[in-house]
């Protein structure tokens, strides 16, 4: 049995600013999402990428990421703290970020970014796809270090005590899915992506690895107190929101491959000019 060490939330303290470390691991997702999309771009050479729509998929998907995070957990978990401590939206340094409003607001600016580029959105989404699970495992270890999203109690010999909680032995559940959810699904979608995939496979891949890796981490995860916990059939609100991505990944999968369509190359870095470029 362990205790959790009640890491200072702060990292680095000037003055009256505070960095704090889950911001810091946001940072080195997108830090992380830069260099394995050069790497792409670099040794898949012939792709629909090049550097400069990469930097715009990073504006873009930060955008989608916080706005859609925050406002995910907002109307996902807890719409009534909120109605009742408005400022408290704008605190996003505390946590309180939802994956599947993070998922559909980088889907909405990746939407965007095919249409500034003139490209199919499937395969922006397919570019990026191997990309993010690096920067959701970042994400966890960052809550992992708040003593949030704690698990729920157990007898086994790794139970970890959250001193803040209670004294009961729980899962560390933060780590099963650092290792799920960031790991194994990076391991899973990178080397699908290695070879060339129908338009569609590689972003129906992420979504049935997020959803099936996510709603098993469910079991072990204490339910939010907050807007529903668990929910009909025993199923808790984040397996709920994973099951559509689940059954939407599996007929993405599947439509690729009775399509077999190929986006159309563009050279690596070329000087290749969008006539919609602003």
């Amino acid at each position: 049995m362990f205790v959790h060490p009640q890491f200072d939330p702060v990292a680095l303290s000037i003055g009256p600013l505070a960095v704090r470390w889950y911001g810091l691991m946001y940072l080195l997702g997108f830090f992380l999402f830069i260099v394995l999309g050069r790497y792409r771009i670099r040794h898949q050479p012939g792709g629909v990428f090049t550097r400069e729509i990469l930097d715009d998929a990073l504006f873009y998907g930060v955008l989608g990421v916080i706005l859609g995070g925050r406002l995910g957990h907002i109307l996902f978990y807890e719409p009534a703290y909120y109605l009742q401590h408005p400022l408290e939206i704008f605190a996003i340094w505390q946590g309180g970020m939802s994956f599947h409003g993070g998922f559909l607001g980088v889907i909405t600016a990746m939407a965007w970014l095919a249409r500034k580029y003139k490209l199919p959105w499937l395969a922006v989404t397919d570019f990026i796809a191997p990309l993010v699970p690096l920067g959701l495992g970042a994400g966890r270890i960052g809550n992992f270090i708040n003593g949030e999203l704690w698990g729920r109690p157990t007898d086994v010999p790794w139970g970890m005590i959250f001193p803040y909680m209670d004294t009961l032995p729980r899962h560390p559940s933060q780590l099963y899915e650092f290792a799920l959810e960031g790991l194994a699904l990076f391991a899973l979608v990178w080397l699908y992506s290695a070879k060339r995939r129908p338009l569609g496979a590689v972003s129906g891949v992420f979504m049935i690895g997020y959803g099936v890796f996510r709603s098993f981490c469910e079991f072990f995860r204490e339910p939010d107190d907050g807007f529903l916990g668990i929910m009909t059939l025993g199923i808790s609100m984040g397996q709920w929101l994973s099951l559509p991505m689940i059954v939407a990944g599996a007929a993405l999968v599947y439509w690729a491959y009775q399509h077999n369509h190929y986006p159309k190359k563009i050279a690596p870095d070329s000087p290749h000019k969008h006539k919609n470029r602003n």
